[in-house]
């Protein structure tokens, strides 16, 4: 028999091309990488160059049961656009509505949208962590991108049977991550004091490969289709845990000053850097048993291997 096709759009990027990889192990599916530009997974598996913002350049989806969406505007810490809110739609709605459209034209029996877990929010509070089935709550314009799209999706699926599944995922780490948890490793790496030794947050993240292990349970488990799904590790850190934990991956003490959270929040305040501090200090932790219920899927890699292998990578290509 055929191995069901699926398709990975953003699949140069982070996520999307983690998910490509474990198609091609598996063996189970067969995997169509669209990308945007140049890739390395050019000869491994069937590639695809497309644009979401033009209808002309969309991939093409003839045969394909399943389409893993990935590609984004992603959220940036310095927003240079005069109307971020716009650009986003621009991409994350209206970009994925028109992907969305066109697949359920061409017969796709399944549509997974990564979205974000800042759909439900920016923090939890008294110890509740957020729940696939709460009311979203977002006002960043990255999340209210997203949550337009789930929505826009979750019509579509309703109006054409295709089955949509959304995944709303935390920060995700994992070798060959960047932004700001690359910053907190060359941080670490290199010995910097962070008076960050004192914080009693809590907070869930999520290692590359259980994210991927969940979408690919997701690309065919009948009790997915028409659900969304937040996810972890299973276990929620401090900041100052992780940090600790990074350090100790690194074979490096961690020089943490413990300065207290109210002294961070003072001179955040001072500095105009409050959102800085709430990521920081803040809680944001997930609910996770949802997944188990209803897939029988729990997190199958270890967070501190995860993080060993994120350290690893890092340290190669330092090397380099």
């Amino acid at each position: 028999m055929t191995a069901p096709k699926v398709l990975v759009t953003g699949a140069g990027g982070f996520v999307g091309e983690a998910v490509v990889f474990r198609l091609l192990v598996d063996k189970k599916f067969y995997a169509i990488a669209a990308v945007r530009g140049a890739t390395r997974l050019q000869g491994l598996c069937s590639v695809q160059i497309f644009n979401l913002t033009d209808a002309q350049k969309l991939p093409a989806l003839c045969g394909v049961q399943v389409v893993v969406h990935a590609a984004a505007r992603v959220h940036v810490m310095n927003e240079t656009a005069d109307d971020a809110l716009a650009e986003f739609r621009r991409v994350n709605v209206e970009g994925t509505l028109r992907l969305a459209q066109c697949a359920a034209e061409s017969g796709v029996k399944r549509f997974i949208f990564l979205s974000s877990i800042k759909v439900n929010g920016e923090s939890t509070v008294a110890g509740k962590p957020l729940n696939a089935d709460d009311q979203p709550s977002t006002e960043e314009p990255y999340g209210v991108s997203k949550y337009e799209a789930e929505e826009r999706l979750k019509q579509l699926g309703r109006d054409t049977g295709m089955e949509v599944v959304i995944i709303r995922p935390p920060l995700v780490y994992g070798p060959g991550v960047k932004a700001n948890f690359l910053s907190m490793l060359r941080w670490l790496d290199k010995g910097i004091p962070l008076p960050l030794g004192a914080i009693r947050n809590r907070r869930s993240l999520v290692s590359i490969g259980n994210l991927v292990s969940l979408i690919v349970t997701c690309i065919d488990h009948p009790a997915a289709a028409n659900q969304i799904f937040l996810v972890s590790d299973g276990e929620d850190l401090s900041t100052s845990q992780l940090l600790r934990r990074l350090s100790s991956a690194l074979g490096k003490p961690a020089r943490l000053l413990p300065v207290s959270e109210w002294l961070l929040a003072v001179a955040a305040s001072v500095l105009g850097k409050q959102s800085v501090v709430q990521r920081i200090c803040g809680s944001l932790q997930v609910d996770i048993t949802k997944n188990r219920d209803l897939l029988g899927w729990i997190p199958p890699a270890n967070m501190d291997e995860a993080m060993r292998q994120t350290v690893g990578y890092y340290l190669e290509k330092q090397k380099k």
